[in-house]
């Protein structure tokens, strides 16, 4: 791949992703977006499609590039266009399928944009939930993409170490960053009212559980766990997200008779509000890149419990220094896990690990990847 060009562009720094219809690498890359413009970089958020909740929470200083394009792949054209038309410095970019165009789209362009592609999860880890033809070409092909990157930006351990030893990307060229957190966004957030009887307080412990309803959240581990947990005291458990799983999970909400002490409202937009009141906050993936509810949960001061899952789980709490790890898929380990943390008389001050993460320590990281120069001379003024 080549090198930053010598001479500023219109825009130093390009972010694409698909959409931003919510998840968590979209939250991670508006967060950095307006970070980067606030510390003075011209930023362009570039869409295969401009839509998703998080359009809104973009802000004034960055610009969105809507490529129209529907899909990721049809938008490889559109995106080499631009790229010859903006000239950013570096593109960036999350999400295997997005990793592939924009590489792709880099070279078509010609124009010495630097090529910056992260990772998000543990893509062995991923494809061994999911396994398919789709998923299996789409694993070979990023492993490749990940070769020929200027840099690659992997948000654990975990991540880093697949894409050096199973991809053979040269370490020297991949840096391990955590996401951010915007905590003082998220604390005044988390002081928001919640307009639910289960949140006032007095009210039986809350479960809180948040994620898209997929398969490699596992949430049905998680409400078969609440299920033993409900069977010795009162408790509600309330899991915030969407996703193609909610007609399994309710329909196994209903079969363990939990309908009166569970929920699930769908994509809340102000999940924090929910984690501070939370008497408990559980992880129960199956895989995790850089977990951004739990180190959300954190910055909220909710106690955790969370599955020892392939990723960035176990590195966020310290191995357990912050929370209780249990093992993927066991409900009753996971149970009894909360029930433990419901009956401690005290708990980790869970905050002072969330202040490791802050949106301006991580954006500075990442600028130490993206544009090294620019950051090497904003230090030496």
């Amino acid at each position: 791949m080549s090198s930053a060009p010598s001479q500023p562009s219109s825009c130093a720094v390009a972010m694409f992703l698909p959409s931003l219809d919510g998840g968590g690498t979209e939250r991670v890359f508006v967060d950095l977006a307006n970070e980067f413009a606030a510390l003075g970089l011209s930023v362009d958020l570039v869409l295969a499609a401009a839509r998703g909740p998080y359009l809104e929470e973009v802000g004034p200083a960055v610009r969105i590039v809507d490529l129209r394009a529907g899909r990721v792949l049809r938008s490889l054209p559109r995106l080499a266009s631009y790229l010859r038309t903006a000239c950013p410095q570096v593109l960036v970019t999350g999400l295997d399928h997005a990793n592939i165009v924009a590489l792709l789209a880099v070279l078509a362009a010609g124009v010495g944009t630097r090529c910056v592609l992260s990772v998000r999860s543990v893509p062995s880890a991923v494809f061994r939930q999911e396994p398919s033809l789709r998923n299996w070409t789409l694993l070979q092909l990023s492993r490749v993409a990940y070769r020929l990157a200027d840099a690659v930006i992997a948000n654990s351990h975990a991540a880093a170490s697949e894409v050096i030893h199973r991809a053979g990307a040269a370490g020297g060229r991949v840096h391990v960053i955590y996401n951010p957190i915007n905590i003082a966004v998220l604390r005044r957030l988390s002081e928001e009212r919640v307009g639910h009887a289960w949140a006032a307080p007095g009210a039986a412990p809350l479960i809180i559980g948040v994620g898209s309803l997929i398969g490699l959240k596992d949430f049905a581990t998680l409400i078969r766990a609440f299920a033993q947990l409900r069977s010795q005291r009162e408790c509600h458990l309330v899991i915030l997200g969407e996703g193609l799983d909610r007609p399994r999970l309710e329909r196994l909400v209903r079969e363990l008779r939990l309908e009166t002490d569970v929920t699930l409202p769908g994509f809340v937009r102000n999940p924090f509000a929910w984690m501070s009141r939370a008497a408990v906050f559980v992880s129960s993936s199956v895989t995790e890149g850089c977990p951004n509810a739990l180190m959300q949960a954190l910055a909220c001061g909710a106690p955790v419990v969370s599955t020892d899952c392939p990723g960035g789980s176990g590195e966020i709490l310290e191995g357990g220094r912050w929370g209780q790890l249990v093992p993927v898929g066991d409900a009753g380990t996971m149970a009894a896990a909360i029930a433990g943390v419901l009956d401690a008389s005290a708990h980790p001050d869970v905050r002072r690990r969330a202040a490791a993460f802050t949106l301006r320590s991580v954006a500075l990281q990442y600028l130490q990847v993206l544009l090294p120069g620019w950051v090497a001379s904003e230090q030496a003024c």
